[in-house]
């Protein structure tokens, strides 16, 4: 097994996930609030879509050898799956569901005769032996069986899930919350499954200018997304957290130079600041070529210092909110008791300030995921994100710009990565209207 930087940072932050959440559970101020997300449909049925983009995504980071590889190639489970994805290439562009190439050229028929036409698709529909009467019907049959399974498989573990249980959480199988996550789960699950089904047969959504699966291409890149919207926040939190309290609860000339510094880097366009350390890593890797012998451990240390870069230009905004909050909680009756009674700043700092200011801390860390996953594909657009051998939307749509002015247009690889990043962004933003309604005071979480 091959542990990247990335794969280790992503256990790492599911680690402290675990362990913070066996921390919080069943103190008061994050019960009520997490009461009031499980019994939101829109916030359950958001999360669920957003586990479904977790679990590809950690698929994806669990990286080796296969037994059957050479050299320094490297593959993740996720790989290893879809590897008739991976290895069925075609020669160049395709069409979604198509069965010849996208554009003309001279072909040698088996008489020995050349002519000019679309010549069939080495693996797209090359178990039709008539494509011209076969093509149509084929795509539904296989579309149906795929979904049937996909919904057949739901409804098992749902039965069985159903058996399994005691009466008093039956009821809450059947609550209205739990029937639209269901519905939700099942939508997910059969639609994906008859999209692995046809992927087995056809390219669901065409090829790329090098013949590469483009559905392959976008499953791929949920990880890219994921990474760049968690791991930039594991880099931002402590120095948020750490600065802004200790600004607003010392003040003084603690305070002043904590704003000096966060003034100062905000005033540096951020663009050039990430350039900068792109670059710095280009030259670093350049001149240090026998540690980076793989492609992807090349693409995982760039990846992996763009999320570092993000996290130092991320990190003002939610300092400033927490020096805010700091500074009105600090003026409290049970602060200034805290004081008066000789009670140590440390823990005035963990039992009074820090549990006041976390619903503040999680109501921006989901708001930003997906700013952090839109900042990569105009990152990637400009050509200083990612590595342009890294699976990633922002490189597919960097890509699909010369493909809309081709003549005819190629409009798949554009219209993949936008769903795919869509389904993602619009999960987590209606999940973070959940979070955010739970969790602020305002809105009357704690009435």
């Amino acid at each position: 097994m091959i542990i990247l930087w990335t794969d280790a940072l992503i256990f790492l932050l599911i680690a402290v996930m675990l362990l913070l959440g066996f921390y919080l559970r069943g103190k008061e101020y994050i019960k009520r609030p997490m009461q009031q997300i499980a019994r939101s449909k829109t916030g359950m049925m958001s999360l669920t879509v957003l586990i479904f983009f977790v679990v590809v995504g950690l698929l994806d980071s669990i990286h080796f050898k296969p037994p059957e590889g050479h050299g320094n190639e490297i593959i993740s489970a996720l790989d290893y799956w879809a590897t008739p994805l991976r290895e069925h290439s075609e020669k160049t562009y395709s069409a979604p569901f198509a069965v010849y190439l996208y554009s003309k050229e001279m072909m040698t028929l088996p008489d020995g005769t050349e002519q000019w036409g679309y010549p069939r698709l080495q693996f797209g529909g090359a178990h039709l032996a008539d494509p011209e009467t076969e093509h149509l019907p084929d795509i539904l049959e296989k579309a149906f069986y795929g979904w049937l399974q996909g919904a057949g498989l739901v409804v098992f573990f749902m039965v069985l899930l159903v058996s399994l249980l005691r009466e008093p959480h039956k009821r809450f199988i059947v609550s209205p919350t739990a029937k639209a996550v269901w519905a939700v789960v099942f939508l997910v699950v059969s639609v994906n499954y008859m999209l692995v089904y046809l992927s087995a047969y056809y390219h669901v959504f065409g090829t790329d200018k090098v013949g590469e699966d483009v559905f392959y291409q976008a499953i791929k890149s949920i990880r890219t997304g994921l990474v760049i919207g968690t791991l930039t926040t594991l880099v931002m939190l402590p120095m948020a957290l750490v600065f802004g309290i200790m600004a607003g609860f010392f003040r003084g000339w603690v305070d002043d130079v904590i704003q000096y510094v966060y003034t100062t880097l905000n005033s540096i366009p951020s663009v050039l600041l990430i350039a900068a350390s792109i670059l710095m890593v280009q030259v670093y890797m350049a001149a240090h070529e026998e540690k980076f012998t793989s492609v992807i451990v090349r693409a995982d240390m760039r990846l992996l210092f763009l999320c570092l870069i993000l996290g130092v230009t991320s990190w003002t905004g939610l300092c400033r909110l927490l020096r805010a909050e700091t500074l009105k909680l600090r003026e409290m009756e049970y602060v200034q008791a805290a004081q008066a009674m000789g009670v140590r700043r440390r823990v005035i700092l963990l039992r009074h300030i820090l549990p006041n200011v976390m619903h503040i801390v999680l109501i921006s860390v989901v708001l930003d995921f997906s700013s952090l996953v839109l900042a990569e594909a105009v990152l990637s657009y400009i050509n200083i994100g990612v590595d342009p051998t890294t699976y990633s939307w922002g490189n597919m749509i960097n890509g699909a710009r010369l493909e809309m002015a081709r003549e005819p247009v190629v409009w798949w690889s554009l219209t993949a990565s936008f769903i795919f990043m869509f389904a993602l962004v619009l999960a987590a933003n209606l999940f973070a209207d959940t979070v955010r309604d739970a969790f602020d005071p305002r809105r009357g979480a704690y009435e």
